[in-house]
């Protein structure tokens, strides 16, 4: 008996002692796994730091190539026209950008008003119609009512031998006329559910614009940014603005200080100018259809001319007279137009 004993106690042991093991390597595969996923993440963690470290490195040596250009008198006021200029780039982006918004939220809006004003129309008629048919419903209802009322009163007022003879004919009449009633009023309720599912329904959601007004509307971005071209092009400041949003101060020399100096005058006088020139819609409206009427696309469904045909600006004076000069605005991607048409 204590043999036996010993014997299962010594089993319980080991089977405890077992499940430890495997409690404890799995434990160690948790760890394992954790310690990887933490490896990783270091790794992560310091690939970050180095390409921060090599952003502010990059930053810190155009800092310092910018210091040197102003300690130089010969360089320091080619950094105040290339910022400038630089300057009157972003204006005239973001203000095409502006414009290029506005107008797509104006078409948007004018054709999400035009199909409102056709789903509320078709809700009236609708309405109008189940409006009709129960008050044609109801005075049927009344004459029904009155018929009752009468061949009731009829049926309550015959003599003995009368209703013996014709009661029994006319209260089957009547069970008929009260069938009838009956069935009418259901008819009058579903009538007014349907009139109250036309009161609820949801107005459509407004949807995107169709390939034509797309591209009616990159046509007057087109026409837009022409006009922003035309303003600018004059002295070159248009091209020169161009050139410093894509190089690097130092990269262009605009001579000494009377040359820089010209060129902020130039600038100013334009901006001004600029300020003040605010009529000219009509303008926009005539320049975009010339622009329409020359412009090609590649596909049935594209909204964006090819660059080529779209490459004549049209300048356009008080008398009406129309000039035309060769700039590729789109293909240049002057003023950032090719990021704001629409697609």
């Amino acid at each position: 008996m204590t043999s036996l004993t010993t014997l299962f106690k010594g089993e319980a042991t080991d089977t405890t002692e077992n499940d430890k093991l495997v409690d404890l390597f799995r434990n160690r595969a948790e760890l394992k796994k954790e310690f990887a996923a933490l490896r990783n993440e270091k790794y992560s963690l310091q690939d970050r730091i180095k390409e921060h470290q090599g952003a502010t490195a990059r930053v810190q040596q155009r800092l310092g190539h910018l210091e040197s250009l102003l300690l130089d008198p010969e360089w320091v006021h080619n950094v105040v026209a290339f910022y400038q200029l630089r300057r009157l780039a972003a204006h005239c982006e973001n203000k095409l950008a502006r414009f290029a918004e506005q107008l797509k939220q104006q078409r948007e809006q004018r054709r999400h008003g035009k199909v409102l004003q056709s789903w509320n129309e078709e809700c009236a008629r609708k309405s109008e119609a189940i409006q009709r048919k129960i008050g044609e419903h109801r005075l049927a209802l009344q004459l029904l009512e009155d018929q009752l009322q009468s061949e009731s009163h009829r049926l309550e007022t015959m003599g003995g031998f009368a209703k013996l003879v014709g009661g029994r004919s006319l209260a089957a009449e009547i069970d008929e006329i009260t069938a009838r009633i009956e069935d009418g009023h259901a008819r009058e309720h579903a009538l007014l559910r349907e009139l109250d599912d036309v009161d609820k329904l949801d107005p459509p959601e407004q949807t995107g614009l169709d390939i034509a007004a797309k591209r009616s509307i990159n046509f007057m971005i087109l026409a837009f940014a022409q006009q922003i071209y035309l303003h600018f092009e004059e002295d070159n400041l248009a091209a020169m603005a161009k050139e410093a949003s894509e190089k690097s101060v130092g990269a262009i020399n605009y001579g000494g200080k009377k040359e820089c100096d010209d060129i902020l005058a130039l600038l100013e006088k334009r901006k001004q100018e600029a300020e003040k020139d605010t009529d000219f819609a009509e303008v926009l409206k005539k320049r975009a259809s010339l622009i329409a009427e020359h412009a090609m696309f590649r596909d049935d469904d594209d909204a964006v001319p090819a660059p080529g045909t779209v490459a004549t600006v049209f300048a356009i004076d008080l008398k009406g007279v129309i000039h035309r000069k060769d700039a590729n605005l789109l293909g240049d991607n002057y003023f950032g137009v090719a990021n704001v048409l629409s697609r």
